[in-house]
């Protein structure tokens, strides 16, 4: 069965990488938005981006977040979380350092987006229950293999552990 999922990352250094994640095609995701989609969305301001992203997100089973070296703690990366976590989507992360964009560069490993986020009232970081892969592989292919290979299970892993919390 083909998920539904929303693409949450960095959009200038990892559109590249995420594209090529989103190509694998086990999961049917959102559609990508231009640069001057993006840009008109911006112009409207926080409550465009808000609606923009919620639109997004509609129907979606699961976020998938593609971590790129300066993904984590971003105000919109934070929000797409928050909202995903809120709204009971499947959540989880996919270091993507070791793909190469499309420069034929990869580029250093960033941190654990769900660390900057606190689950509830308990004092405990997100990052307690969502999991977060870093891809096996010392190629940029191996690591895209590994990716090909795994997404679809992390996916309805994080659908289940999202339903248990």
């Amino acid at each position: 069965m083909v998920r539904r999922a929303f693409y949450s990352f960095h959009y200038e250094p990892d559109c590249w990488r995420a594209s090529t994640v989103r190509n694998i095609g086990s999961i049917e995701g959102n559609r990508p938005a231009t640069d001057n989609d993006w840009e008109s969305v911006k112009r409207g301001g926080e409550a465009a981006i808000k609606k923009w992203i919620a639109d997004q997100m509609y129907g979606r089973t699961c976020t998938i977040v593609l971590i790129g070296s300066s993904t984590a703690n971003r105000k919109w990366i934070n929000h797409e979380i928050v909202k995903s976590w809120d709204d009971g989507l499947g959540l989880v992360g996919i270091h993507i350092h070791g793909l190469k964009n499309s420069a034929q560069q990869t580029s250093a490993k960033g941190a654990n987006p769900f660390d900057y986020i606190g689950y509830g009232n308990t004092g405990k970081k997100l990052s307690s229950i969502v999991k977060c892969y870093d891809p096996g592989g010392a190629t940029s292919q191996e690591k895209y293999d590994w990716i090909k290979t795994h997404l679809s299970n992390a996916v309805e892993e994080a659908i289940s552990i999202r339903a248990k919390n």
